[in-house]
């Protein structure tokens, strides 16, 4: 054998001892510059991930004290005649949404919009106190929607700031419900406010991709109550517009001061409503009620209710 084929099978023999390098084979995974084939691929699940990032609702913590400072009901407090009204009030409106028999159950039902003839009617008020009594529930749950776009009265009355909401959803393509939500320390209460305001508020309100919206609300889930605080019939177009897409509708009357005149105008922008529920609110008595009374109640079209409801607040 030559000196040299000694040398190359010397050379053969120590390159067989020395074990492949682990770190230089990953660092040799790139391939070299110039190098036409395609980098290491990323997990499927981290490419998921990355196109579709997790979205989370904020929470907030509404205060006890502040709501008894408004004149509002507190969850868990004990029995008052606000909270009993309330739990009268609900109730055929729940059954509206929700019957045993599926005949009897209003098409959708479970969204309901809460407005008024004119402002500081107690709309906001009704609205608040009826979503709180809803929450109560022990099956349902119960979604609050701040529809006064132009003048949102949520933050003020439940306490708590927000700057997206619904019209945020409606004009920005990147901004989904769940980011704008707001989880409560209220169990099974869900608020979503109004957002920043828009001039063409009532176009986005009759718009496809508002339809679309309540459409995923209503359907996502069979136990929510999406209730809508809506402006008032004769101030804004708005709620003529969002009243369309509900299937029952609250109209709260303050006693002793609203025009007749203006409830009759008000009802006729909600003729095209099937369910019409009316609340006569601030009113001094109520035959038959041990509480002193607030609220006359009747259900419409083709059948009424009394009901009381001590609800003296605007």
């Amino acid at each position: 054998m030559s000196i040299i084929e000694k040398a190359l099978d010397k050379r053969r023999s120590s390159q067989a001892k020395v074990p492949p390098d682990t770190n230089a084979n990953l660092a040799s995974a790139a391939p070299p510059a110039g190098d036409l084939r395609a980098p290491p691929v990323a997990p499927a699940a981290a490419q998921a991930a990355s196109e579709h990032p997790v979205r989370t609702s904020k929470q907030i913590n509404i205060d006890f004290g502040w709501l008894r400072r408004q004149g509002i009901m507190v969850p868990g407090e004990k029995r008052s005649s606000l909270a009993e009204q309330f739990r009268h009030i609900k109730r055929p409106v729940l059954n509206n949404a929700f019957g045993q028999q599926s005949a009897a159950r209003v098409p959708k039902g479970r969204m309901i919009m809460v407005t008024s003839s004119l402002p500081k009617e107690g709309k906001t008020f009704t609205s608040v106190n009826l979503a709180l009594s809803m929450a109560l529930e022990v099956d349902r749950t119960v979604l609050l929607v701040d529809a006064d776009v132009a003048r949102p009265a949520l933050p003020r009355t439940i306490g708590f700031e927000a700057d997206r909401g619904l019209m945020d959803v409606l004009t920005d393509p990147g901004i989904e419900i769940p980011d704008v939500l707001l989880r409560t320390n209220i169990p099974n209460l869900t608020i979503l406010p109004a957002g920043r305001f828009h001039a063409q508020s009532t176009e986005l309100l009759a718009s496809s991709a508002m339809v679309r919206l309540l459409e995923d609300l209503h359907n996502r889930y069979q136990d929510r109550i999406i209730l809508f605080d809506s402006p008032p019939l004769l101030v804004t177009s708005e709620s003529g517009v969002l009243a369309t897409q509900m299937g029952q509708v609250i109209m709260v009357v303050e006693a002793d001061n609203t025009p007749a005149s203006s409830v009759e105008r008000a009802m006729e922008q909600l003729e095209g409503c099937d369910v019409v529920l009316t609340l006569l609110n601030k009113s001094t008595s109520v035959p038959g009620q041990s509480y002193g009374g607030g609220y006359y109640y009747s259900q419409g079209p083709g059948s009424a209710k009394d009901e009381g409801a001590k609800a003296h607040e605007a």
